[in-house]
Parts: C-alpha cells; sequence; structure tokens
C-alpha cells in the first residue's frame, strides 16, 4: 500500500521560509517522477515542482523560480520542498504526488500521476 505523507505547513510571514516533507512508502518503482502541487482558495491545482527520482533532474513553476527548491533523499525515501521568500499568493494547500513507471519525464498534469498525500496547508500572511 502506498503512503504519501506530507508535513512542515503552517503559518508564516512574508519573507519567511517553510521546508515541506513528504515521506513516501510502499511505491515500488525508483524509475519515477515526484512533485508538488498546490491549491489555493477558489483556485484550480497547479503543479509547483517537479523531480526526477534518480537523476534528481528538476522543473519549477515560473513564479516559484529562485525561491523554491525540490529534492529528495533516497535513501529516507522522502521528498522535500524548500520555499524561501514567501508570498501571501503561495498560500494554498500543498500536494506530494508520485508517477511510477512509463510516462511523461517531468509529468505536469494531475492525471499523469498515480499517488497523492493528503495536503498540508501553507499560509503566508503579509
Amino acid at each position: 500500500q502506498v503512503q504519501l505523507v506530507e508535513s512542515g505547513g503552517g503559518l508564516v510571514q512574508a519573507g519567511g521560509s517553510l521546508r515541506l516533507s513528504c515521506a513516501a512508502s510502499g511505491l515500488t518503482s525508483s524509475n519515477r517522477a515526484m512533485a508538488w502541487f498546490r491549491q489555493a482558495p477558489g483556485k484550480e491545482r497547479e503543479q509547483v515542482a517537479v523531480i526526477r527520482w534518480i537523476r534528481g533532474g528538476t522543473y519549477y513553476l515560473d513564479s516559484v523560480k529562485g525561491r523554491f527548491t525540490i529534492s529528495r533523499d533516497r535513501i529516507r525515501n522522502t521528498l522535500y520542498l524548500q520555499m524561501n521568500s514567501l508570498l501571501p499568493e503561495d498560500t494554498a494547500v500543498y500536494y506530494c504526488a508520485a508517477q511510477e513507471g512509463s510516462g511523461s519525464y517531468y509529468p505536469a498534469r494531475e492525471h499523469e500521476y498515480d499517488y497523492w498525500g493528503q495536503g498540508t496547508t501553507v499560509t503566508v500572511s503579509s
């Protein structure tokens, strides 16, 4: 049984930092992509960043480039999102997602992912 468990969300002032974690268990393939998505109130879910698990290649949403960093610890099987210089518009529920096996190298759409976490809430105050 696959489980993705996010943690690290919270309330922070604009300009501050948070680090999100996603502990993965039950995934059977290292040939996978993992990503962070977010959904702000009243908006559609969007992909923030994606990483290839083995080689570590990454891709970011334009609005977070230079502020957010996605990374992974292959031994701990944990995905991270370091978020710096946070803005009020970064307020959202953040989800981690995993795509196993074949598919797009940097899958960008929700339906390309096989597994999802329950989400962790990030609130950035102005």
